[in-house]
């Protein structure tokens, strides 16, 4: 993704950098999970940094929060003439917060207590000085370690609130046909400029006859040019079916179509749940398969990878991520596989 497009969309909340987390905030910590993962190197873990329960960071985030009309601070640190830095502070600790004139995002590049009146050799102010006229203060500032973060956890936060709007609009759909019709929706890219990403067609067909009585569904997801086939148009597959139904395995696919079936009012019941996930601005969680399935070893090693789905013997499509020999067999599947020539 190219940086300009991600850099008009940062969230300017204040967030703290790699090197503060390492060397400032060794104490204070509410948990003692960030400085395990602190130490193991896994920073990815860390996300959202703007969240992590210490009382500087969640002092620097109620302080620079979103909009900018709102930001609370005590003012500029007059000892910090290199770096111009904006003073926050909440009981004993203190911190200087650098705005970021390129992407307006907000970080907490300095930290401490305030302690010995101002005459200790770690006090908050005292430090702030030396650095200012004996050292370099730029080194407080983000690196490109904090900056590959920043991306990371922007494209998160950017996808995260796509899927919760792509599952409003399974709702508005849901609402329109759960007790029989068809609808048709588009879903556009996460990027608006980047235009529509698919087509979608949902039906749902009430069948009464003697001796069977069940409300069958289809969803048609037609992408548009250039998205077929793509990683976001299968995460858009995924987030649709698992808004009408959860689990994996219960999906039928026949090209670009899932069929499925519940009993008579299943939609509806669904569409209950639905609308309490969407006002919660909660994502429905996909339910796991409750079988394993046989499938070509070719197609899993990739589609393990990848996170794409594999079609088993008996028909069904499933992402393969768990263990499949803690599952018992499909008996469709195991049928079929017997029935294989030697």
């Amino acid at each position: 993704m190219p940086l300009g497009i991600i850099t008009r969309v940062h969230s300017r909340r204040a967030r703290p950098t790699l090197r503060l987390l390492a060397e400032d905030l060794t104490a204070g910590w509410e948990s003692p999970l960030p400085l395990r993962l602190l130490a193991d190197g896994t920073y990815e873990s860390l996300h959202p940094l703007s969240e992590l329960p210490h009382p500087i960071i969640a002092k620097a985030t109620n302080s620079f929060g979103l909009d900018a009309a709102n930001d609370n601070f005590v003012g500029p640190i007059a000892s910090s003439t290199k770096l111009r830095l904006l003073e926050i502070k909440i009981a004993q600790w203190r911190g200087g917060v650098w705005e970021d004139p390129e992407t307006g995002v907000n970080w907490l590049v300095v930290a401490g207590l305030a302690k010995g009146e101002h005459q200790d050799h770690d006090d908050f102010y005292v430090r702030v000085k030396r650095e200012n006229d004996k050292g370099d203060p730029d080194r407080w500032l983000p690196t490109n370690g904090d900056h590959r973060l920043l991306k990371q956890e922007t494209m998160a936060r950017l996808l995260t609130s796509w899927e919760l709007s792509v599952q409003a609009q399974m709702l508005d759909a849901l609402r329109a046909v759960h007790s029989g019709g068809s609808v048709r929706i588009e879903v556009q890219h996460p990027f608006p400029d980047k235009g529509l990403l698919a087509q979608l067609t949902l039906v749902v067909t009430p069948v009464r006859e003697s001796g069977y009585e069940a409300d069958e569904i289809e969803l048609e997801i037609v992408p548009a040019s250039g998205f077929a086939g793509s990683n976001l148009s299968w995460q858009l597959t995924i987030r649709a079916l698992i808004s009408f139904s959860p689990p994996e395995q219960t999906w039928d696919r026949y090209k670009d179509s899932f069929a499925n079936i519940g009993e008579p009012g299943a939609w509806t019941a669904r569409l209950v749940e639905l609308e309490t996930l969407v006002e919660n601005h909660e994502l429905a969680e996909s339910v796991p398969g409750t079988h394993s399935h046989y499938t070509h070893r070719q197609h899993l090693a990739g589609r393990t990878i990848d996170g794409r789905a594999v079609r088993a013997l008996c028909g069904a499509y499933f992402v393969p991520t768990q263990d499949h020999e803690a599952l018992p067999p499909c008996p469709t599947c195991q049928e079929r596989f017997d029935a294989l020539p030697r």
